[in-house]
């Protein structure tokens, strides 16, 4: 008997070591140094990254065509780059474009590409005219709840974690409001992890930061000890409850 009950703490222990809230991911340590969050007064436009897709129209004469709505004569329009054509931005930052080659964009904002576009094209068109957007930015949001992660295309170019979070449900019920990780990979392939805390007033200056594509928003769930200790456990307290009543009836069988 006391082997028997040796073998169930045993069990017991391995079972609240490793099997206890396993589906809890993205953990950092007691003492880990989050980034700097950064200053939220100051407005942080969307950066141009690497896999970004992008859709731009160049026009000559400063965008004569976008105003001449009235004219037939295409010469008297100047030239246009077809807008339904996509350019990815690649590992290392640059997107191949129409006669200046390939070009290093991540890192601008998009009036930055615009206006650095422009410059560059410049050489070659009277006054060119740059308009462009991305067409696939999105983030990923795990609200704190098992099998509530959404991915959430960035629609707006200054969509800010609170705003992600509604388009998400929210945060979940089971979520720790003042343990809210974005986790961010910037232009140098550095990884930036913040922390945020949406439990009180005051954390709506840092809920107001700007994503950028490819952010991963994790709410951390409360850690259910006693629920999952029991559900872990039932499996292993059924087995030895019936090695237990088999023993039993074998010593009182043998007698």
């Amino acid at each position: 008997m006391r082997k028997l009950l040796y073998l169930f703490g045993l069990l017991l222990f391995f079972s609240s070591c490793g099997w206890i809230n396993p589906s809890i991911m993205l953990k950092t340590g007691k003492d880990y140094q989050y980034s700097k969050n950064p200053d939220s007064a100051k407005t942080v436009d969307y950066k141009i990254s690497q896999n970004d897709i992008l859709e731009f129209s160049m026009y000559s004469n400063d965008g004569f065509k976008l105003v001449d709505l009235t004219s037939l004569n295409s010469a008297n329009m100047g030239y246009r780059f077809e807008s339904n054509i996509q350019y990815l931005v690649e590992s290392d930052g640059s997107a191949k474009l129409p006669v200046l080659g390939r070009v290093k964009l991540s890192g601008y904002t998009i009036r930055e590409a615009e206006t650095f576009l422009e410059e560059k094209y410049a050489s070659f068109y009277v006054r060119p005219y740059v308009i462009m957007s991305v067409s696939n930015k999105r983030v990923i949001v795990f609200p704190g709840s098992a099998g509530d992660a959404k991915v959430i295309p960035l629609i707006n170019n200054n969509t800010t974690i609170i705003e992600a979070l509604a388009l998400a449900g929210g945060i979940a019920d089971d979520g720790k409001a003042k343990m809210v990780k974005l986790i961010r990979t910037n232009t140098d392939s550095k990884q930036e992890i913040y922390l945020i805390d949406l439990s009180v007033i005051e954390g709506i200056k840092q809920g107001n930061m700007v994503l950028q594509a490819n952010d991963i928003i994790y709410v951390e769930p409360r850690k259910k000890y006693a629920s999952r200790f029991i559900q872990e456990a039932a499996p292993i307290i059924s087995i030895l409850t019936s090695v237990f009543i088999l023993l039993t009836y074998s010593r009182a069988y043998t007698k």
